[in-house]
């Protein structure tokens, strides 16, 4: 079950129109490597001393693989290879390798990821930003939440309750970061 609280986002390429309401998934539950390795181990039937050993390793492999320049073809997972960011130089004879700034992972899904959506179940739930004033609202012993004023104290970074790190509940930004479907994204949480 995946849950999801709906958002408004504002597209950064039409500023002009309105927001629209989007769904931004929620996550509920953090699994460390160990623990997936536990499930893995589980469902596999084998050790999880082997199956940490094949994951780490496959790791370290790909990594290598991956800056020595190859593309790597991991069938159901997926293909991974590099891209590169760099700042542009007047001519081709005057770039350099000094213009390169980045060395990016690009990842495309394999068969086992295609048409999750056939798959999935959704459960809509409230915000981020509406649970942590909930929270705050149950510890300080209030009957009412707020939301306006949690939601408007959300859109400032430093004071947003949604990515509070000291609160094991929230966390960093889990979702997709305010980017949404069609290519519009935005900053605006009003609804999320």
């Amino acid at each position: 079950m995946i849950n999801y609280s709906v958002c408004l986002l504002q597209n950064q390429m039409k500023k002009d129109e309105a927001p629209k309401a989007y769904a931004r998934a929620q996550v509920k539950e953090v699994m460390t490597f160990r623990q997936f390795v536990d499930h893995i181990a589980e469902h596999g039937g084998h050790k999880r001393g082997q199956v940490k050993g094949v994951l780490s390793d496959t790791c370290s492999c790909l990594v290598e693989e991956l800056l020595e320049g190859k593309k790597v073809l991991l069938d159901e997972l997926g293909d991974f290879w590099v891209s590169l960011s760099s700042v542009g130089a007047e001519s081709c004879e005057k770039f350099t390798s000094k213009n390169i700034t980045g060395v990016n992972i690009i990842f495309t899904p394999g068969v086992d990821f295609e048409n999750l959506i056939g798959r999935a179940e959704f459960n809509l739930v409230a915000s981020r930003v509406a649970q942590a004033a909930t929270v705050k609202a149950e510890k300080m012993g209030s009957d009412t939440v707020d939301l306006a004023a949690a939601k408007n104290k959300g859109n400032t970074p430093s004071t947003d309750p949604s990515t509070d790190p000291s609160d094991p509940g929230t966390g960093t930004d889990p979702d997709n970061g305010g980017s949404s479907s069609g290519g519009e994204s935005g900053s605006d949480d009003l609804g999320q």
